[in-house]
């Protein structure tokens, strides 16, 4: 922990206004960004892929997007639909009851 606390403080003065800024600068040059953006594009590429496989590809890259692999889950949940429609009645047939407050009485 010395360490990294010695490496986010390499060069900042503490008394200086803009310390803050400099320390999150050297935090951030210490993360292995290429690492991270390559692991991502591959995440987002099996989701997509997986997505595809399932016929919905945007909830794949959607959620390889937003939760890395634990968004490979996503296109396998069932989409949800419109809920169905009652069963239509002949014109004479049955009638469901009129609504309260309705004029239809």
């Amino acid at each position: 922990m010395d360490e990294l606390l010695a490496r986010a403080m390499q060069g900042v003065d503490p008394d200086d206004p803009g310390a803050s800024l400099r320390i999150f600068s050297n935090l951030m040059g210490l993360v292995p960004w290429w690492n991270l953006i390559a692991w991502q594009v591959f995440f987002i590429a099996v989701g997509a892929l997986l997505g595809w496989w399932r016929g919905r590809t945007m909830a794949g890259i959607v959620g390889a997007l937003v939760l890395g692999p634990f968004g490979w889950v996503i296109p396998f949940i069932p989409k949800r639909g419109p809920p169905p429609l009652p069963p239509s009645s002949p014109v004479g047939g049955p009638q469901p009851p009129p609504l309260p407050g309705s004029k239809k009485r």
